[in-house]
């Protein structure tokens, strides 16, 4: 008779499996695809390397793992906004903004998640979820349309450009340098914390204003 795990096994496993996934999520955040190593994530999750294979095959499928979760969250935030109340002209200003200052707010993983280099299995997951970005968009614009609140169009085509525009207009931003570094005084500190925010509030104004004008619609309320 094979061996079953029992009940309290299956769910220590399924603990360390999301123990591991969560650390791997920490190491790619910090360090990016490349040397994200199965080496450092078993270092940081705390085990031996080879165990990282009792739940992974590969240090790819740990990746697409990482990848699928982090990626998922980000749809299903940007889906909760796009599908709320308001006109479907605030509901794509509202989305593009909290789209992207979540992703400033999280410059490490964002830059993974949208740009950088990774083995091509992640590479097939980061198109699959651009799709998945790119269908939230074409949705509200087709509301648009309906509405008379954008002109006719090919919501599609609008869609893929913002999705695209929007990630694009990230990648720099999320590639410099987080804020000043741990031996920088106190006022120099806060003066450069404020300058980021100033900066960052611009970029998110006119990434919305970029937004509406390639749907056609109007200017929405400013963002909060």
């Amino acid at each position: 008779m094979a061996y079953r795990k029992t009940p309290a096994e299956l769910r220590r496993l399924e603990a360390a499996r999301e123990h591991l996934v969560a650390r791997a999520t920490e190491v790619v955040a910090e360090v990016g695809w490349a040397q994200a190593s199965v080496t450092a994530v078993a270092d940081a999750a705390g085990i031996a390397a080879g165990s990282v294979y009792q739940h992974f095959p590969s240090k790819a499928a740990l990746g697409v793992e990482v990848f699928r979760r982090a990626a998922g969250r980000e749809v299903e935030v940007l889906g909760e906004v796009l599908r709320g109340s308001g006109s479907p002209v605030d509901r794509l200003a509202a989305g593009v903004g909290v789209f992207a200052r979540r992703a400033l707010e999280n410059r490490g993983l964002a830059y993974a998640l949208l740009a950088a280099p990774a083995e091509p299995a992640v590479g097939a997951e980061r198109l699959e979820y651009r799709r998945r970005y790119r269908a939230l968009f074409a949705e509200v614009i087709a509301e648009g349309m309906r509405e008379g609140l954008m002109p006719p169009q090919d919501g599609e085509v609008t869609a893929a450009a913002l999705t695209g525009a929007v990630g694009e207009v990230l990648v720099d931003p999320l590639a410099a340098p987080d804020g000043p570094g741990p031996h920088t005084g106190t006022g120099t500190r806060t003066r450069t914390r404020t300058r980021t925010r100033t900066r960052t509030d611009d970029l998110l104004a006119e990434l919305v204003a970029m937004a509406l004008r390639c749907s056609g619609a109007p200017s929405a309320a400013p963002l909060t």
